[in-house]
């Protein structure tokens, strides 16, 4: 993972994220560094609590009011992940984002097809609704979905259908970046490699960089890809496939 390449899709830089909650601030992220070239692939895992899902809220340039970036540097598609306004608006336009559990979130009144073309709709005012049909469609056979699914509400699929529902929406744009947080969540074992077919056929046909939170160690290591292990915020280890390179302490302390 080269440092100091100006057009990463990812540069981080002694990243520090504070959560924010009614009991004030808690550090989540300390001093993470990575890059993530453009169509490469980058999974983080770690236990609950280490900081992952944080860092990828934060990365995706998602608004949430309970994560601030508050040192370091992080910059996705050459946008600073750090600053408000119209360009952190545009870094949502450039990334898709499959948060955690986000088939359990669809909106419950959209079918489908429009929470999958709502990003679309949402930021352009004229839509070629012909156009964006096929889109959708071609989405939808993509994933191995039924054509019919369109027309469907989420509480008519299954959990992984809404799962690659979720996953067809932060594609429909065409990311540059794909930050996802488990999105194999929920689905079987014969469909996920139709998921990971996708996310492969744009990282090497368009060069979008994807970056994956997942704790699936046989997943990582399949895919020989490289990846970062958090704990308590902190990077405690990073390598290529089952080969890490551990922080010093940190594998003797993982294993008491």
């Amino acid at each position: 993972m080269p440092r100091n390449t100006s057009d990463a899709a990812i540069d981080c830089s002694d990243l520090v994220i504070d959560r924010v909650g009614h009991g004030g601030a808690t550090r989540a992220v300390d001093g993470v560094t990575f890059t993530l070239p453009p169509g490469e692939l980058l999974c983080v895992a770690g236990p609950t609590g280490s900081g992952k899902s944080t860092l990828v809220v934060a990365l995706a340039g998602r608004e949430d009011p309970s994560v601030r970036i508050v040192g370091g540097r992080a910059q996705v598609c050459g946008i600073d992940a750090r600053r408000g306004g119209r360009k952190k608006r545009m870094l949502g336009a450039l990334t898709g984002f499959v948060g955690q559990g986000a088939g359990g979130d669809l909106p419950p009144r959209l079918t489908a097809g429009e929470i999958i073309s709502e990003p679309i709709t949402l930021r352009e005012r004229k839509v070629n609704s012909r156009a964006l049909a096929i889109r959708v469609a071609t989405l939808l056979d993509e994933l191995h979905l039924p054509l019919g699914a369109a027309n469907k509400f989420p509480y008519e699929l299954s959990a992984g259908m809404r799962q690659r529902v979720a996953i067809a929406r932060a594609l429909v744009m065409e990311p540059r970046v794909l930050i996802a947080d488990e999105p194999l969540a929920n689905l079987d074992p014969e469909v996920r490699h139709v998921v990971f077919d996708a996310i492969t056929r744009r990282r090497q046909e368009r060069a979008m960089a994807a970056l994956m939170v997942t704790n699936d160690a046989a997943f990582i290591r399949e895919l020989n890809a490289a990846s970062l292990m958090l704990r308590g915020g902190h990077v405690v280890a990073r390598g290529v496939g089952r080969n890490m390179i551990w922080a010093p302490n940190a594998e003797a302390d993982s294993q008491r």
